[in-house]
């Protein structure tokens, strides 16, 4: 697996780099093999570390960001949850995870949630009016969602504006690709 550390507003150690890296491999190695990407950023906010772990393999994503005192605490509870999301979703990506993932040792433990198929309970058809960010924002606010898609009046674009855990919001563009 190949890592990559990015570090603001603290100072990472090769120490943690090497703690890193040894718990990535034993613990995703047998998921993800040699060609997946991990990138491990590391940021101080007040007193704690925030820790967030993306892992790329093909199309599928994982990602978990932690909170702690520590840096090492951070990291385990966020290779925990990535770990859970994979047995969450065990039957689903089984195919596309390296072919040795799920060894007899891990097919032991029964996934958390087993769902046999995606269902769609609602869907809803929306005019999208150009309008900016913050005419997005306040719309989003006033329906009480988390998330409001829009066509944005100085690109043309259709975008997303959504509430972050944190607090803050984010958009997300449509990349040309």
């Amino acid at each position: 697996m190949n890592m990559t550390v990015t570090s603001k507003k603290v100072q990472v150690g090769q120490s943690f780099t090497d703690y890193a890296n040894k718990k990535l491999s034993k613990k995703l190695d047998r998921f993800f093999g040699e060609d997946a990407e991990a990138k491990l950023t590391v940021t101080s906010v007040r007193d704690n570390i925030v820790v967030e772990l993306t892992v790329r393999h093909g199309n599928l994503i994982f990602r978990a960001e932690q909170e702690a005192v520590e840096k090492n605490e951070a990291l385990d509870a966020c290779v925990d949850k990535i770990i859970r999301q994979i047995r969450k979703n065990k039957t689903k990506i089984e195919k596309r995870l390296h072919s040795s993932a799920f060894a007899e040792s891990y097919n032991e433990l029964e996934p958390e949630y087993v769902e046999d198929s995606y269902s769609v309970e609602r869907t809803k058809r929306l005019v999208l009016t150009p309008m900016t960010v913050e005419e997005a924002i306040l719309q989003m606010n006033l329906v009480g969602h988390n998330f409001f898609m829009f066509k944005n009046g100085d690109t043309g674009e259709v975008n997303l504006v959504y509430k972050r855990g944190g607090g803050g919001r984010a958009v997300i563009e449509v990349a040309k690709g």
